[in-house]
């Protein structure tokens, strides 16, 4: 099963995120199929950017986001049920 979620990036304590799509048996941070943006919880207010064609033609093929994914892709605009 393909996956949408969340890849943390950046130091401690100051986490980054990357919005990718990855097969459900890879580890959190490791392979992954394609990125479709970022979300950085820091910056005030939180910076989110996800390239929607990519993330709609995503879901379209049946890819399942994860339950934050499913979040930040709701807050960046992108129609998630």
């Amino acid at each position: 099963m393909v996956r949408i979620r969340l890849m943390r990036m950046g130091k401690k304590h100051r986490p980054f995120y990357r919005v990718v799509v990855a097969d459900a048996r890879a580890p959190r941070d490791g392979k992954f199929i394609e990125v479709l943006g970022y979300y950085d919880p820091i910056k005030e207010p939180p910076e989110i950017k996800i390239d929607e064609e990519k993330a709609r033609a995503w879901l379209s093929k049946g890819a399942q986001p994860t339950s934050q994914a499913r979040w930040v892709l709701r807050k960046a605009g992108v129609v998630v049920s």
